[in-house]
């Protein structure tokens, strides 16, 4: 098979940072950004004919404070910090009020967007690896996630973990539920998924070092590399795309990050491989037009080898399909 690029966004607004900003802080400014940074996405991936893996969180597709409490899980996780509880926080009554909690414009918009997933970030941007969830709790989510997005027309195919905390007890419940891809992590104990308290700040620095650093590994993933085991497929990211910093734009080191991730689309393509680049739109809320260029010059090197190697841009739940259909040699 071709190599291919995978791109995925974890769409989540207020839901996936409330526990540490609030709307009042100063990086609330991303999140408002995200609302005007995502049709120009759109319109960016249109022109490309690329396709994306957008993972929702559930509880942005409601219409009304009325219809989101309804969707609400009687079961809920009880973690043990209160912080990361989201049932208790304050909404509008709907997206026009409250455009921070309700994005069901925006889902729209999305799904009237040529090759475009909408997969899921469970519905109340679930923890899975966090003291005080369990398997029955994070059930009812997925059953709330599931229903929240068929009310809008969706089927779920594909998951990606709030802050990458999978939990492998769980795939039987995924497969259940449709689901056949899942987001993983890079290889490596830097990137080895882990609760919150555990994302120490060594942790942190260190992946931050590994972004900028000139070169390091590939984290390219081989098509046999894909299916599991357990039935589901692993469409492991390769790369986290950072935005552009406020202060220094596309100086030599945002350049030569920039730089590094073309190459490794290259070599994705020349070597039959899938490279899977992700961020949040929210990464994009601020400098908006700045990093839709990084974007646009991502996706020129993705054309180029589209016309060399026959490189494909695939959604998550694509790959799935690709790699359970065609046995690779």
């Amino acid at each position: 098979m071709p190599g291919a690029l995978v791109l995925s966004l974890d769409f989540e607004l207020h839901w996936g940072v409330r526990d540490h900003v609030t709307l009042d802080a100063p990086y609330a400014a991303n999140l408002r950004g995200a609302r005007d940074a995502i049709p120009m996405m759109l319109d960016t991936v249109s022109a490309y004919e690329v396709a994306c893996t957008w993972a929702t969180v559930g509880m942005l597709f409601a219409r009304s404070r009325a219809e989101l409490e309804a969707m609400h899980p009687a079961r809920r996780p009880r973690y043990v910090d209160a912080r990361l509880d989201p049932y208790g926080e304050p909404v509008g009554d709907d997206e026009a009020r409250d455009p921070m909690h309700f994005a069901p414009s925006l889902v729209a918009s999305i799904r009237a967007t040529p090759r475009q997933e909408i997969a899921t970030h469970t519905y109340s941007h679930y923890y899975c690896l966090e003291p005080g969830q369990d398997e029955a709790a994070f059930a009812a989510d997925l059953d709330a996630a599931v229903a929240s997005a068929a009310l809008h027309g969706v089927r779920l195919r594909s998951i990606v973990y709030p802050r990458n905390q999978r939990n492998a007890a769980y795939d039987r419940l995924l497969r259940a539920a449709g689901i056949v891809a899942y987001r993983g992590q890079p290889r490596g104990w830097v990137h080895t998924p882990r609760g919150g308290g555990a994302t120490t700040l060594p942790v942190r620095a260190l992946r931050l070092a590994e972004a900028y650093a000139p070169a390091g590994p590939s984290y390219l993933v081989r098509w046999d590399e894909v299916a599991q085991p357990s039935g589901l497929c692993d469409v492991r990211a390769s790369f986290f795309v950072r935005p552009l910093r406020e202060r220094t734009g596309m100086h030599a080191i945002e350049r030569a990050r920039v730089s590094r991730l073309r190459r490794a689309i290259v070599r994705a393509g020349r070597e039959r491989r899938i490279v899977h680049l992700w961020w949040h739109p929210h990464n994009f809320g601020v400098r908006t037009e700045a990093n839709i260029a990084m974007l646009r010059a991502l996706l020129d090197t993705f054309v180029e080898c589209r016309e060399r190697y026959g490189m494909e841009s695939l959604s998550m739940a694509e790959v799935a399909d690709r790699a359970m259909a065609v046995p690779v040699a």
